[in-house]
């Protein structure tokens, strides 16, 4: 199972409220992939280890879009864990932090909590 970085949503992703998230690469994730939410996957120092945020999420829907078609949802920024944002600040925003600009194809993830049965 590969680990997927929640660093900005860790908390959006403890209490489940965040179901969909963008990104610059898993252009190749497919419906029904495991992942595991991570607070840091990369950039670990010497000893450090990481990080799960609850158990795994199950992988939906995958969709290749511009960063800005989000404009024509407007529930999407509350589903990306900022009800807070106009879809504006959000792909400013998400610009900033990952060093594009809001023309560029993103893969947009749609994912659900897996239920993890107690021993």
């Amino acid at each position: 199972m590969r680990n997927m970085s929640f660093a900005l949503t860790t908390n959006q992703v403890m209490v489940r409220t965040k179901t969909v998230t963008r990104r610059l690469g898993w252009a190749k994730l497919q419906p029904g992939t495991l992942i595991q939410p991570v607070v840091k996957g990369m950039g670990l120092k010497k000893g450090e280890t990481v990080q799960k945020i609850g158990g795994p999420v199950r992988v939906v829907r995958v969709t290749r879009e511009r960063l800005d078609a989000i404009a024509s949802s407007p529930e999407e920024c509350a589903r990306e864990g900022f009800p807070e944002l106009t879809w504006t600040q959000f792909v400013v925003m998400f610009c900033n932090h990952n060093r594009c600009q809001q023309w560029d194809i993103v893969t947009r993830i749609e994912f659900d909590y897996v239920e993890v049965p107690h021993a």
